[in-house]
């Protein structure tokens, strides 16, 4: 059956939208309606909780592999704003399951629909009506692996059995800024506003690959402190990395991990991570400062967390919702790290001074 729409005295034939389905590993199935890319699609099915930002959100590599559902019912509706807007330069999710996509986006700096988007990315979007349903499942039995189905079946992928940091890390040294501090900013997936944030403190900033060896002989540069980004899947996948932290932490080179980061500090330091049962997701996780009545709301983007901490490390943050750890600091040396995103994007600014007191702490080092 077909719509008909009268525009401009035209009568315009407009197909209704394919159906698809959202298959969970348990055999849950629910309905939908296609308004992306038809094509079938596994991941891990995930939730967000944000009201806004999802530009950002599907352009965040820490969401590689995954199926992303937005628990905010109304989707699409400011459209897609230029690329200098994005996280990265494509769509990481999987596939994108929201209750009302908007097709007639009403924003100044839009240009073009969300379905257009996903189309041109071959992502597929499936409108569920209800989403709700599909959070509390999530919520109730964690998250699990799931897939988009249009005609064609395709088995199940597990991203957390895979080295996804590899997949979405630079591939070659990229140097940008000027400033008399250098740092270092190891790429698992990092958003690009974790550059911006210290590009914008006036530092220079050598970008490298998440496997690249800091303190091989030879190397042509010299740097005062490192940031590990944010990126996606299971940190100990990420060994090289982990190489790499080891050995800054032996020359107590200053450090800040931020999400993913944190994880790999950690791991690298002697401490341990563990599987969320469904993670955060969201621009609206509360973090407690150790010690403090202050209280920060944050975006976060992670399904691991640390939960043993490295001998000499004490809790800087922790969540006020599940009490998991939200960052640590060492009692001596200037190693530091957050699971939330201080650079934010979507969401609120509260933390963007974790950049001010790292810059301090690599001035402090240096003297």
């Amino acid at each position: 059956m077909k719509d008909q729409v009268v525009s401009e005295g035209i009568l315009n034939i407009k197909p209704y939208p394919r159906r698809g389905k959202l298959l969970l590993e348990d055999g849950t199935t629910f309905e939908g309606t296609s308004f992306g890319y038809e094509k079938s699609m596994a991941g891990e099915v995930v939730f967000g909780t944000g009201m806004v930002g999802y530009p950002e959100s599907l352009t965040d590599a820490s969401f590689a592999g995954q199926i992303l559902a937005m628990t905010y019912p109304i989707i699409g509706n400011y459209g897609v704003p230029d690329s200098s807007r994005w996280e990265d330069d494509k769509i990481h999710v999987a596939g994108l399951i929201v209750s009302h996509y908007i097709d007639t986006p009403s924003h100044a700096q839009s240009t073009m629909e969300l379905g257009a988007w996903l189309k041109r990315e071959k992502i597929p979007g499936l409108q569920v009506k209800d989403t709700r349903l599909l959070t509390q499942y999530i919520r109730t039995h964690g998250s699990m692996l799931g897939k988009i189905i249009f005609e064609r079946d395709v088995p199940f992928y597990d991203p957390n059995a895979v080295n996804l940091v590899e997949q979405v890390s630079v591939k070659q040294v990229l140097r940008e800024g000027q400033g008399e501090q250098t740092i270092v900013l190891i790429d698992c997936g990092a958003k690009r506003n974790i550059k911006r944030s210290l590009l914008a403190r006036n530092v220079r900033v050598i970008t490298v690959p998440w496997d690249w060896d800091l303190f091989a002989p030879g190397n042509d540069f010299t740097f005062d402190g490192i940031v590990i980004s944010n990126g996606p899947g299971n940190p100990k996948l990420a060994q090289k990395t982990i190489k790499t932290v080891k050995t800054a932490l032996e020359r107590k080179i200053p450090t800040l991990g931020i999400c993913l980061g944190h994880q790999l500090l950690a791991l690298a330091a002697g401490g341990d991570t563990y599987k969320l049962k469904f993670g955060h997701r969201s621009q609206n996780q509360p973090c407690l400062l150790q010690d403090s009545k202050r209280c920060f709301i944050t975006t976060q983007n992670h399904g691991f967390a640390v939960g043993v901490l490295p001998p000499d490390f004490a809790p800087w943050f922790v969540n006020a919702n599940d009490g998991s750890n939200e960052g640590m600091r060492h009692v001596r040396d200037s190693f530091l790290s957050v699971q939330f995103h201080p650079e934010a994007t979507p969401g609120p600014v509260d933390t963007d001074w974790i950049f001010d007191y790292f810059l301090e702490q690599v001035k402090g080092a240096g003297n």
